[in-house]
């Protein structure tokens, strides 16, 4: 039991007699400046060499922007695609409008114009509404 006491004792001893240093616990400061310092100059370098590729090699870094201009062209084709497509249906529409008359003259019992004779315009009614017709009886007393 010596032995253990005695190598207690020691070991107090010393972890009494250490003092940390004054400073130990503050960062070096020379080697902070010095990582910044590093640090700086490679962010320098990077956005040098990215600044000097968008100026001078910019599809290396943007690829998809040098398809832009195909891009827009086949949209502009899309465009007037569509629009001939709505002025064909125009047309149509308009060659339909006498066929449409022909049939309403028709269902109605008058007798439907000859072909090729101009028919009358009809105003469109709004589209929102439906007009419905409404057949009144009126009564009358006979007068004999």
């Amino acid at each position: 039991m010596k032995p253990a006491g005695l190598l207690l004792l020691l070991s107090a001893a010393l972890c009494a007699a250490q003092r940390p240093e004054d400073g130990a616990d503050a960062m070096n400061t020379r080697g902070c400046a010095n990582l910044t310092l590093v640090l700086d100059n490679w962010k320098f370098a990077i956005v040098t060499q990215v600044k000097d590729l968008l100026l001078h090699d910019h599809n290396a870094v943007l690829p998809d922007y040098g398809r832009i201009q195909l891009l827009s062209e086949a949209l502009g084709d899309l465009y007037k695609e569509f629009n001939s497509l709505k002025e064909r249906l125009t047309e149509l529409t308009a060659r339909f409008d006498d066929v449409e008359s022909f049939v309403d003259a028709t269902r109605s019992g008058r007798k439907p114009p000859p072909p090729g004779a101009p028919h009358k315009e009809v105003p469109a009614r709004p589209r929102g509404r439906k007009s419905k017709v409404v057949v009144r009886r009126i009564f009358r007393p006979s007068q004999d």
